[in-house]
């Protein structure tokens, strides 16, 4: 279900919906419902009974007991039994491209998590796949072993069709690949990390003679950092992977807390309870809460907003430490890279700079990243349920900054083009301007609900403002949907998904 800031106060937000998985412990995690109890690893089943070694499955007995997959990290798979002494493993079953594989024994090995694998089980991830991976990670899933016969079945009468939009897309998408569309432009890349070694160089060398100067450099090489490491970070080419650290460098902000966060802002976007972009309460508030999620602070959120807005660096770095200290415990790959990174940015931070200007330049940082990032998604259509026309949802979730002069359009990092950004994240930014008539257009051909969406940089400045106090205005509304979820649990455990319990797999009695 949609839900329009229309109809801010309504009851139309008690809908239910769905919760995903993350793997960030910093967040809450509920209690499993029984019905539907699941391990990170293994869906929990009664072990089969079995009567000389005969396993029964659906009613049917097997002289051979049901077999699961184990794979490594280049996607070799190979068979293994289900079931041990202890419990049997079901079957996860994704759909790229109009075919299901069965992803449970690549969940683990999978590089960026298995919470990713997690979000879609008996689902499409089609574009999510395309989007995020490399043309060699958009071959290697072709090995993986296909889900059962008799599960794709179960499935495909389960899960919408692909839209026509979504065919479309796909078409545009390999046209753009055809046409080099995802090759680096090195000079314009030179040129901004040169801006940004300037700023940063000219920060320092005015530390002792102009300290308020070099507080608004640093800040907005801190920003420049943000989104150069935003750009490397999603990129897919050896360029990007190379500076993939640049953002722990020179920005203390850590790749892989970066991508599993802000990853899942683009592959769910504004669906509420999973998008965490959204969950910015008890500070601010984008819709109307239940009254027993409400705080004080919202009624006076569009007054303040430019406090929270303001710690928002300040956070991400405390995230970005406790993820990478977490990712080297649990021996995520690259992790002990990245925390050197991060030690060797703070550092040169503190050699350098003083807290008493260092840590004005991070809450100052933390201003213009918010008065950026917030406006192209909040005062759009939200969701309260999973949407599985993910480009149609990018149409409805987004609007773009239109920049009035060159300074603003450096400043906004390409975060302007936002719409261009969430259909190909991979892309470099640099071809965005470029990009904005093809998708005009496309959105003209296709009929997507609302068009292409742009609003002058300082008119989606307002816009946001307007929704922050329309908000603050309204009243509780008691069964709104919570920001955070059920706990953001995936849909494997909550036994949401048509595949849940092993569907692959048989019931066994």
């Amino acid at each position: 279900m949609l839900v329009r800031h229309a109809l801010i106060g309504t009851a139309v937000l008690g809908c239910p919906i769905s919760a995903f998985g993350f793997s960030n412990p910093n967040h809450r995690t509920m209690t499993r419902p029984a019905a539907t109890s699941t391990t990170a690893r293994f869906s929990t089943l009664e072990r089969p009974k079995t009567t000389d070694d005969v396993v029964v499955v659906e009613g049917r007995s097997e002289s051979t007991p049901p077999a699961a997959w184990e794979c490594n990290d280049e996607a070799e798979c190979v068979e293994i039994p289900a079931c041990d002494e202890e419990f049997c493993r079901t079957s996860l079953d994704v759909r790229i491209h109009g075919l299901w594989y069965d992803l449970s024994g690549w969940r683990k090995a999978h590089p960026a998590g298995p919470h990713w694998i997690d979000w879609y089980d008996g689902r499409d991830a089609t574009e999510v796949m395309d989007a995020f991976h490399s043309a060699r990670g958009r071959e290697m899933y072709k090995r993986l072993p296909k889900s059962a016969p008799e599960t794709a079945a179960v499935l495909d009468a389960s899960v919408a069709p692909y839209s026509k939009t979504e065919l479309n897309f796909r078409e545009l998408r390999a046209k753009l690949e055809e046409e080099g569309w995802w090759e680096r432009d090195y000079v314009h890349e030179a040129t901004l990390l040169g801006i940004w070694a300037s700023l940063f160089a000219a920060s320092a060398a005015t530390v002792d003679s102009a300290p308020p100067l070099s507080a608004f450099l640093l800040a907005l090489s801190m920003t420049n950092a943000g989104w150069l490491g935003h750009d490397y970070i999603h990129g897919v080419d050896k360029f990007a992977n190379f500076m993939r650290p640049f953002a722990a460098v020179a920005a203390g902000l850590g790749p892989t807390w970066w991508s599993d966060k802000h990853n899942k802002h683009h592959a769910l976007t504004n669906e509420i309870g999973v998008d965490e972009d959204l969950a910015t309460d008890p500070f601010l508030y984008s819709y109307a809460p239940d009254p027993k999620h409400d705080s004080p602070l919202r009624r006076v959120q569009h007054l303040i907003f430019f406090v929270p807005f303001s710690f928002l660096f300040a956070l991400w770095r405390v995230d970005t430490l406790k993820v990478a200290v977490d990712s080297v415990e649990t021996k995520r790959p690259d992790a002990k890279d990245e925390l050197w990174y991060l030690l060797a940015h703070y550092f040169v931070l503190l050699s350098i700079f003083p807290a008493t200007l260092w840590v004005p330049a991070v809450f100052l940082s933390g201003l213009m990243s918010a008065l950026i990032v917030t406006p192209t998604h909040q005062s759009e259509e939200y969701f309260t349920e999973y949407q599985p026309d993910w480009v149609t949802a990018q149409f409805r979730s987004t609007r773009n900054a239109v920049t009035t002069n060159p300074f603003s359009e450096w400043l906004w990092g390409g975060m302007q083009y936002q719409l261009e950004h969430h259909l190909f994240p991979s892309m470099p930014r640099s071809k965005y301007p470029a990009l904005k008539p093809i998708l005009t257009k496309f959105a003209e051909e296709n009929n997507v609900p609302g068009g292409y969406r742009e609003t002058g940089e300082f008119e989606i400045l307002r816009m946001n403002w307007d929704l922050y106090k329309q908000v603050a205005e309204a009243d509780p509304v008691p069964g709104a949907p919570y920001s955070r979820g059920n706990g953001q649990l995936g849909a494997i455990d909550l036994g949401t998904s048509p595949g849940a319990g092993g569907v692959g797999l048989g019931k066994f009695l």
